[in-house]
């Protein structure tokens, strides 16, 4: 081992249903959904001491509610969503039960993912506590209602399925919007102060926002490029043939996945007026 690894920072080890401090003012939970999706699992934020907002309650898992619940009691006075899929918010539903909190968001969402909310958070409103201040701030691409929460005190963003350690995050039309996803990792870059670190919602804290940020740009545009030249190199061809020539390294299961994020580059480039096409299952041409 040389001087340089005994700095790296080894990550602690996750163990579900238990609060772990990430800061003087931070603890997470995380929840015991590990899949192909959610990585180890959805982490839920508690923020403050003595008045608590909880970031993302996750799924209805009595065990996980249990834990933030136990953790945060009657201190508990908001419940904010990052976005209302179904990994990070049905818990927002029993929660109130227990603590009486407010349920926040963006917007409820649609279909199975809808939740009732207390209220609506907008562009910019700012969550106010004795000890903090948490500013929201709306970042669509992954979905239309998707807040990232910056607490002002940390510089620390939660950035719900916006960011993500460890893999990218899928853009899934309709709802989900490649070129708002670009925008909206543009504006996240432009912050300052600068941030400090990145919570996300699966994943471990990431320590080095502004290397990361530049890292998922560089990665969609890359992407889009292959979309383009696959495009020019094939002629008229579908979702599913530019997926098995761009994601041939990648696991036959994971190929849906891929589809619905190409999807997504194509319907950007026809709004640039490179690319013609519309529907999933149709075809595409380059312009």
């Amino acid at each position: 081992m040389t001087a340089d690894d005994a700095t790296v920072a080894v990550p602690k080890p996750i163990v579900y249903g238990v609060a772990g401090a990430l800061s003087p003012m931070v603890r997470r939970i995380v929840a015991d959904n590990p899949g192909m999706m959610t990585g180890p699992g959805t982490n839920t934020y508690l923020v403050g001491i003595d008045e608590i907002a909880v970031i993302d309650p996750g799924p209805g898992d009595a065990a996980h509610l249990d834990a933030i619940a136990g953790c945060g009691g009657d201190r508990i006075r908001w419940i904010l969503l990052t976005h209302t899929h179904e990994d990070h918010s049905p818990g927002a539903l029993l929660e109130p039960d227990r603590t009486g909190a407010e349920i926040l968001a963006f917007g409820p969402g649609e279909g199975r993912g809808k939740v009732r909310l207390d209220g609506t958070l907008g562009d910019g409103d700012v969550i106010e506590a004795t000890e903090f201040h948490l500013t929201a701030l709306h970042t669509p691409g992954h979905a239309s209602n998707h807040l990232c929460y910056l607490l002002n005190e940390e510089r620390t963003l939660f950035t719900g399925d916006h960011i993500m350690q460890g893999s990218t995050v899928v853009i899934a039309p309709p709802d989900g919007d490649m070129a708002a996803y670009l925008a909206s990792l543009d504006r996240l870059k432009a912050i300052r102060p600068r941030l400090k670190t990145i919570a996300p919602g699966h994943g471990y804290v990431i320590d080095d926002p502004q290397t990361t940020i530049d890292g998922y740009i560089a990665h969609r545009l890359e992407r889009e490029q292959q979309v383009l030249a696959a495009l020019r190199d094939q002629g008229p061809t579908t979702i599913a043939d530019i997926v098995e020539a761009l994601y041939a390294d990648v696991p036959a299961e994971l190929h849906p996945v891929a589809r619905r994020s190409v999807w997504a580059h194509l319907r950007k480039l026809v709004d640039d007026g490179v690319a013609k096409g519309d529907r999933f299952d149709g075809e595409w041409s380059a312009v």
